[in-house]
């Protein structure tokens, strides 16, 4: 039952299931949250896919300036310094958070943390629990927190537009049960995850596919970065869709990647294969291009090879013994740098909406993500949103507006196929200018429709094509085939919907939201 159905202006709305709406939900105490989850608890957030870990400077050889550097190392020049420090000095605290709450992270006998490595960071700092199964028990112990507080309404519920008046955004309309409904709010959090299921190949639930960009835009939010997609380099090629991922952590253990005839494919660099995951996936993607078939060999783990249950389960599934043969892999989709521009509070640029999580663009992961820094960013943005939430005032009541009537038309399969297939041919691990533009005519077309499902597809396909285009370099996790030297000068981008629409010159420098 909704608790505060007398008050709902006191009430902060969460839009999304996954870390970072369930830790904004919890830490969000006193106040009283609903939640908004377009499927049961578990069932479509990626976190619960993560098969990495959670970074944090826990050994005795760490610290958290050490985690700091490597993250904005890893960046390639585009990283926002403050917000490295910051998040790597809270990671300690969030993962003692978890761990009262209940998460069973691994140990070793001497009651300190299991510490894993991963690619690009110097130490071993990541957190694991269950070996590979580190975002199915975070997510799992979440859940269980937020369904046991009394304060935390759960509504299965999919947004469909952020409701704004004068002062902001001051709640949201959503399609419950087939109906338009609105939901006033004294704050709204966007924790509605990535955009990987825009692409044909991607290790994300399809349904991750920029809804939280659409409806950031469609209510006038500065979006950053949006250009910076990150693809994994060893999603595994064993023919279904989504992928499942052979994590990175197989490689900090010492497996390696190779072609079919043996060849190190990451023989010829300096960090061979713990490089940063942009150049790792480049390497793979140019070898399968070309035709050459590329493996994750994990035979020289041997019995270490059980860690990985979740993996070993996958490749069992497949028909294949990674014991005894390699596993097939190719770049997927993974990760999103881009989103919607926020300030060290989680702050959008319009007043009331704050973002969370993958769909968040807060400057630390710049243009390329360090290895299990995302579900750390999550954990840190959800506690200082609540802090900043919890100091406002609560809004006046909303005044009555009009919903519309009718069912959101859905989606179309084949249409969806289809822009997949341009998101991955035009939109991927390498681009060029003349198949941006060819992804911009498919897609703005759509964009230009009224809101629906596949017009929020082809919208935040578009938003990022548009981005693309607009920064005229190779960095990090965006390459272009046709401009491959760095700027010297290159620097955050920012643009609106307005921006895209209408044609305007992208806003470039470090303005904050």
């Amino acid at each position: 039952m909704d608790t505060m159905s007398s008050r709902p202006q006191d009430r902060v709305v969460v839009i999304g299931a996954g870390i970072a709406g369930l830790a904004a939900a919890l830490r969000l105490a006193p106040l009283p949250v609903l939640l908004l989850s377009a499927a049961p608890l578990g069932t479509e957030a990626a976190t619960g896919w993560a098969q990495g870990g959670i970074a944090a400077a826990l050994g005795a050889d760490d610290d958290p300036a050490l985690h700091a550097a490597d993250t904005l190392a890893a960046a390639a020049g585009l990283g926002d310094p403050e917000a490295a420090r910051r998040v790597t000095a809270a990671a300690p605290d969030a993962i003692a958070w978890l761990a009262g709450l209940g998460a069973p992270f691994d140990r070793m006998e001497a009651s300190g943390f299991a510490l894993g490595l991963e690619a690009a960071h110097s130490r071993r700092r990541i957190v694991h629990a269950g070996g590979d199964g580190t975002g199915a028990a975070v997510l799992r112990t979440l859940a269980q927190a937020a369904g046991a507080d009394p304060r935390i309404t759960i509504r299965h519920a999919r947004a469909t537009a952020l409701l704004r008046d004068e002062a902001g955004v001051c709640g949201v309309l959503a399609r419950e049960d087939g109906e338009p409904v609105a939901i006033p709010a004294r704050a709204v959090v966007l924790a509605t995850g990535g955009i990987g299921g825009l692409y044909a190949h991607t290790t994300n639930p399809l349904g991750a596919a920029g809804t939280g960009l659409a409806l950031a835009a469609r209510a006038g939010a500065v979006l950053r970065d949006l250009e910076f997609v990150q693809f994994h380099p060893t999603a595994m090629a064993v023919g279904r869709d989504p992928m499942p991922l052979a994590t990175e952590a197989l490689r900090g253990e010492g497996a390696v990647l190779v072609t079919a005839a043996g060849d190190r494919v990451m023989a010829d660099h300096p960090q061979g294969d713990l490089a940063p995951r942009d150049v790792v996936a480049r390497a793979v993607f140019r070898r399968v291009m070309a035709g050459e078939p590329v493996f994750l060999d994990a035979r020289p783990l041997g019995a270490g090879l059980e860690r990985f249950a979740k993996v070993a389960a996958l490749c069992r599934e497949a028909g294949l013994d990674p014991l005894r043969q390699p596993i097939p892999i190719r770049p997927a989709a993974h990760y999103h740098m881009g989103g919607v521009a926020v300030d060290g509070r989680g702050r959008s640029s319009v007043p009331g909406l704050w973002a969370a999580g993958e769909v968040a663009a807060t400057g630390l992961h710049g243009a390329n993500r360090l290895a299990s820094n995302s579900l750390l960013e999550a954990l840190a943005y959800a506690g200082w949103i609540a802090n900043d939430i919890r100091g406002g005032e609560a809004r006046p009541p909303l005044r009555p507006l009009p919903l519309g009537a009718g069912r959101r038309p859905a989606a179309d399969v084949g249409i969806v196929a289809a822009l997949r297939g341009v998101m991955e041919r035009h939109v991927g691990v390498v681009r060029d200018g003349a198949g941006l533009l060819a992804a911009i005519t498919a897609l703005r077309p759509l964009a230009d429709a009224a809101p629906s499902p596949l017009a929020d597809r082809a919208l935040a396909g578009l938003l990022i094509a548009t981005a693309a285009l607009r920064r005229r370099e190779s960095r990090g996790a965006q390459c272009r085939s046709d401009r491959s030297e760095a700027d010297p000068a290159s620097a955050p981008s920012f643009l609106t919907l307005a921006d895209v629409l209408e044609g305007d010159a992208p806003r470039t420098g470090t303005a904050r939201p």
